[in-house]
């Protein structure tokens, strides 16, 4: 164990501990009663680290696609671990990325009225950000994450390693959200993520400290306000605009880089109604775009993109609940916005200017 990080929660503390000795963790849960829920890419590109569980009656299989993150879904797996006699001292556990978790820990929410869960993230974008937080999000047929619970979980356990094997869009995807905590965060950190963004893409170590800060940074806000109420809300920074983005192009882009054009749309909407300058506007335009470059000819229809971001749950009475970059220190601030002929004016002038 290398390092941990607390996170104080309403179930009481829990860490994330970066760990060298997997096979040593994964032996540790087996004698906690564990039921494995494993993304398919994960067993496969890792059945030799994972033989141990994988042959497990109580192990399942989850296909990690956006379409599986349902209430369907959430039946499949709630009727296999009945059928595996799960009890409410047992212990499951997630092994995969961000849909792999949030599957796993809306169940622990509502089966038998509460189960223990822990988290071993294997994307960077988990590894980076969803793992600490106590959200699960599930989908319907119309609309992302309107459905959830906060449940900590009761570990963390990082292997860097996983990343090894991640495509180069999972890593721009995690990168986006490492981007999104630090610009909320000062300009300052923003600015020396640009500078060493080069690196954090090429240099294992420098990666891993981006993590560290990343989930650092978080780890003051989820502990002020837990169940997102108040200033975590500004976490959404990108998201209102992210999510719609992968709705409208029916999930064709990842979600960090989806939340990486969501930044930049914020941006440039605040600063067409004056919010942020121009010299800000284009010095996070530089590092945004480098991270979304490889995505930015994907049609994104404005019809599409304005039906989606009006089912945004964050919404409150007929207007939209947005994160917008404000002043000279960029300060994200919670803006209510009339969805109005404006609002889509500017969003589709965005949207043209990427092609």
């Amino acid at each position: 164990m290398s390092s941990d990080i607390a996170i104080q929660s309403h179930k009481g503390d829990y860490s994330v501990s970066f760990e060298d000795d997997f096979e040593y963790i994964l032996s540790h849960l087996r004698r906690k009663h564990a039921h494995f829920l494993v993304d398919v890419n994960v067993a496969r590109h890792y059945a030799k680290k994972l033989e141990s569980i994988l042959g497990d009656s109580t192990t399942i299989l989850i296909e990690a696609v956006e379409s599986k993150k349902s209430l369907h879904e959430v039946g499949r797996v709630i009727d296999a671990l009945v059928a595996n006699n799960i009890r409410r001292d047992h212990l499951l556990v997630a092994i995969g990325g961000g849909i792999v978790q949030d599957i796993t820990c809306f169940i622990s929410s509502v089966l038998l009225r509460g189960i223990p869960w822990v988290f071993i993230p294997t994307t960077l974008l988990s590894q980076a950000d969803s793992c600490i937080g106590s959200k699960s999000s599930i989908n319907t047929r119309s609309a992302k994450n309107i459905l959830g619970t906060f449940n900590p979980p009761s570990n963390v356990y990082i292997w860097s390693e996983f990343l090894s094997t991640l495509a180069r869009e999972e890593i721009l995807s995690g990168v986006g959200e490492i981007i999104k905590v630090h610009a909320i965060d000062s300009v300052v950190k923003f600015d020396q993520l640009a500078a060493d963004y080069d690196s954090v893409l090429a240099d294992k170590t420098m990666l891993s400290n981006y993590i560290k800060s990343a989930l650092q940074i978080k780890k003051k806000f989820i502990e002020e306000d837990e169940f997102d109420r108040g200033v975590r809300n500004i976490f959404n920074y990108g998201h209102s605009f992210g999510h719609a983005i992968e709705m409208a192009t029916d999930f064709t882009i990842p979600h960090g880089i989806a939340v990486t054009i969501g930044m930049d749309m914020a941006n440039f909407v605040a600063y067409k109604r004056g919010f942020l300058s121009q010299v800000d506007l284009e010095r996070m335009h530089t590092l945004l775009q480098k991270n979304y470059s490889t995505f930015s000819k994907i049609t994104i229809p404005i019809d599409a993109f304005i039906s989606a971001i009006l089912k945004d749950k964050k919404n409150v009475s007929g207007l939209l609940k947005l994160i917008l970059p404000v002043g000279d220190l960029v300060e994200m601030r919670i803006l209510e916005v009339a969805p109005d002929g404006l609002f889509k004016s500017q969003c589709n002038d965005f949207l043209e200017a990427m092609y």
